[in-house]
């Protein structure tokens, strides 16, 4: 990895781009994370970041917590994490710091992974990021994960092979559909792609555009070219939610991260998201989390310095008499 952030005003968050120390061309890293931390500093190892790659971890011993958009995660023995770029990472940690965890990472950027149809939903933004696998799934992909790290080696080692690199490519491919294929935390099987998944996967890349600029469920209906009852029934069938829910989760999710990776005063982060008035922000805000801006932020850094205050939070109705 290699720190790519750009300064701007009030920005916390580390964004990193990909780079392969082994072999830079590579488009693909497999590691350890005894290895990973002792290459990155404490800040890096225990702060949160974004990368412009796909990170897998699986837990392979001891138990670890990690934090994925703000959600802490238990990681015990057996959890397989799936981070897609632009997401906010902090990497797993272990809960007894006298008990180190291990687990095998990898690293690629979305140009090494051959075109997947299959995979397209688990290699989303919005595909849960943690699974927490039985024994017989747990046992299949550490082999998948040992034969695509054995192959690593050789590609480093041998960096004239051609075919080495291609066989990568498989079985990154073939690692990837093996979680693809896994039931989702709730116990249900992927299902086939569909005119649906479409719909939704158009959906989605113009909400990952436009979420700044209009929450208009029926205007993305219109820009991705189906009616709205069409859209909503594509996003029930992926994500069990409707556009606007998607919507507004988004817009929540962004407001987040600013809040919690920025000093951005809350009226900016606000109007950035195409909220007018302050107050507006703050109760959807308020809605979406259960919290208004300014006690988010508060959680996310309760040692911190302190933050700019809140002033989107609406008044406290007046006690009736």
């Amino acid at each position: 990895m290699v720190k790519t952030e750009h300064p701007g005003e009030g920005t916390r968050v580390a964004e990193y781009g990909f780079h392969n120390p082994d072999r830079a061309p590579l488009g693909i890293e497999v590691t350890s994370i005894a290895h990973l931390a002792s290459k990155l500093s404490r800040q890096a190892l225990l702060g949160v970041h974004r990368t412009d790659f796909h990170q897998i971890i699986l837990i392979t011993a001891g138990e670890a917590t990690t934090m994925v958009d703000f959600q802490e995660h238990p990681s015990p023995l057996g959890t397989l994490l799936h981070v897609a770029p632009g997401r906010v990472l902090r990497l797993p940690r272990p809960i007894q710091p006298a008990q180190p965890i291990q687990a095998t990472i990898v690293l690629f950027t979305p140009a090494f992974l051959p075109p997947l149809e299959a995979a397209r939903t688990l290699l989303s933004p919005f595909s849960p990021a943690v699974r927490n696998l039985a024994p017989h799934e747990n046992t299949s992909l550490t082999a998948a994960l040992d034969e695509l790290a054995a192959e690593y080696r050789s590609a480093v080692d041998e960096p004239g092979s051609a075919a080495t690199v291609e066989l990568l490519r498989h079985l990154l491919a073939a690692l990837v559909l093996r979680i693809a294929r896994l039931p989702t935390p709730d116990g249900s099987r992927p299902g086939p792609a569909t005119i649906g998944s479409d719909t939704f996967l158009r959906f989605r890349h113009e909400l990952e555009h436009s979420f700044a600029t209009t929450r208009s469920a029926a205007a993305y209906a219109a820009r991705v070219g189906y009616s709205l009852p069409t859209l909503n029934r594509a996003c029930q069938a992926a994500t069990g939610r409707n556009a606007k829910a998607l919507i507004d989760a988004r817009v929540a999710l962004e407001a987040g991260r600013l809040l919690a990776h920025t000093d951005l005063p809350v009226a900016t982060i606000g109007r950035r998201l195409g909220f007018t008035e302050p107050t507006n922000f703050g109760k959807f805000f308020t809605r979406e989390t259960g919290l208004p801006p300014g006690t988010f932020r508060a959680h996310q850094h309760p040692c911190g310095a302190a933050s700019p205050p809140d002033t989107t939070r609406p008044p406290a109705p007046a006690k009736q008499p």
